[in-house]
């Protein structure tokens, strides 16, 4: 489930959430809601496609705001051979039966500098992917996730690569 999939399910997931949920209430379909901010750290490694396997180590912010049921991010994430990727984009979040246990998608346009490491044909890179996670009664969460990134084909070579990771997230406040 690569090259844009899960772009697609959060588009598709967050618009239904959206008309049933969010759009006739008083705020609006994309109503602005304060939520926590948090921080996650990742540490996993590139483990498909034409890349040889590799570390990376990803950040991410989550902004304390979302717009309907759509979060915002911020990611940097640096490879073992200096590749570097920063972006931004949306998230949305299921949470699964009232247990702690959630699915999280996102999908984020952003920059992407291979600095001698492997080259994805392109400096603009789409990352999209789905984390499985856990959240503790403190805010803390611990899952595990699976992204894509790739060119969308708008540049001659698109050859793309998936990562597996650990995140750890904590709340910012």
């Amino acid at each position: 489930m690569a090259d844009g999939t899960f772009a697609v399910l959060l588009i598709v997931l967050g618009l239904t959430d959206m008309t049933q949920e969010h759009c006739g209430t008083t705020d609006g379909c994309l109503g602005r809601s304060d939520v926590t901010p948090r921080l996650a750290v990742s540490a996993g490694e590139v483990v498909k496609r034409r890349a040889k396997p590799a570390a990376e180590t990803y950040m991410r912010y989550d902004l304390g705001h979302h717009n309907g049921p759509f979060g915002h991010a911020v990611g940097l994430s640096v490879g073992e051979k200096g590749e570097a990727w920063v972006g931004y984009g949306a998230t949305y979040r299921i949470d699964l039966w009232q247990s702690g246990f959630y699915v999280e998608l996102h999908t984020m346009p952003g920059l992407y500098f291979d600095n001698g490491g492997f080259d994805l044909g392109g400096m603009l890179a789409f990352r999209s992917g789905v984390e499985l996670g856990f959240e503790t009664s403190r805010g803390w969460r611990f899952a595990l996730s699976y992204d894509h990134r790739s060119n969308a084909e708008i540049y001659e070579a698109n050859p793309g690569i998936e990562t597996v990771q650990y995140r750890v997230s904590i709340p910012s406040r």
